[in-house]
């Protein structure tokens, strides 16, 4: 996988959609992502204008375009719906030598949780942030998927059936997941009359947050239609806590201000039952991805310790899946 980005290539892909020369500063891949890279540079113009932007790409001439054109139309709609998203600039071209990807503007902010949840530059931020998730979401479930690129249908027995075939290829007892996906299956919802559009990771994480608060919902790649609770689950999944556990939401905010402020921004009434549901499903879809992120590791496909690393914290989305599902109420 390359690990570098040639800039001359970039900047002609940049002066093409401006429609004049630029010089790229301050080139630099950033943290995270270990399937799709994200460079942060700087495009000057000969004029003196500086463009903040985002290069985001997968690797190589051809892999991964359509997902790429997918999340581009994705950002752009969601943008124009007015979600808090970067605004897009354009998608790259075979021509270009660059890979698979698009770029969009640089949105300055903080996207690393525990900084998020305990520096004192985003003190103010944190009693905000679970409202402005809520009135996030309720944007991002209001789009309308008639305006939206093709996206698969996921429903709650359909994520079952996927996560059951996952669990049955690893050869490994998981006493656990089996009694989560019995439970998830008997306590499924039913489909809901107009799927929605699901972002698919919205957690602390895939924010951009200031002093201010929210400032982008970032990594649409696994957008979907469905249930849109399902979101608002995700988002309490512990692991998204980043060891602030005693706050639901995300590790700084409470449920209440989560679905207050979902309802005030057009979200339809979420029954605690609905999301206890949703937050299992997330629990034990985490669970099954770092089984399946650890053997990556272990059958060699990508040698990495962080993925080795995931595969024990398998133990951690099985005893939290248990606690979910074992409470006598939905609270």
């Amino acid at each position: 996988m390359p690990s570098r980005v040639d800039d001359q290539a970039l900047a002609a892909a940049v002066g093409r959609h401006l429609g004049q020369p630029v010089t790229i500063e301050d080139l630099r891949r950033l943290s995270g992502g270990a399937s799709r890279e994200t460079w942060s540079f700087d495009a000057v113009t000969a004029g003196a204008a500086r463009h903040a932007l985002v290069l985001r790409r997968d690797p190589g001439p051809s892999v991964g375009l359509s997902d790429r054109s997918v999340e581009f139309a994705l950002l752009d709609a969601a943008h124009q719906g007015g979600v808090a998203t970067p605004r897009v600039w354009f998608l790259l071209e075979v021509d270009d030598g660059l890979g698979s990807g698009f770029v969009m503007e640089r949105i300055d902010g903080e996207t690393i949780p525990r900084r998020i949840l305990r520096d004192d530059a985003y003190a103010a931020a944190r009693p905000v942030l679970a409202r402005q998730c809520g009135e996030q979401a309720a944007r991002i479930h209001a789009l309308d998927p008639a305006r939206l690129p093709a996206l698969p249908l996921q429903s709650a027995r359909e994520q079952i059936a996927l996560y059951r075939g996952y669990l049955d290829g690893f050869g490994e007892p998981h006493p656990a997941f089996e009694l989560g996906l019995r439970w998830l299956a008997e306590h499924a919802p039913p489909d809901p009359p107009r799927p929605a559009l699901v972002h698919g990771d919205f957690r602390n994480g895939n924010i951009v947050v200031g002093p201010d608060g929210i400032r982008a919902v970032l990594d649409w790649e696994l957008a979907h239609l469905g249930d849109p609770v399902e979101d608002l689950g995700w988002l309490c999944v512990k692991s998204w806590r980043f060891g602030v556990t005693e706050q639901r939401v995300g590790g700084f905010g409470t449920v209440d201000d989560l679905l207050d402020a979902y309802r005030a921004a057009g979200g339809r009434d979420v029954d605690p039952a609905e999301l206890r549901y949703w937050e299992a499903m997330g629990n034990l879809k985490w669970g099954v991805i770092c089984e399946i992120q650890a053997f990556t590791h272990l059958e060699g496909t990508v040698r990495s310790v962080e993925l080795a690393t995931l595969g024990r914290r398998v133990a951690e989305m099985e005893w939290d899946l248990l606690e979910l599902i074992g409470r006598p109420g939905d609270g």
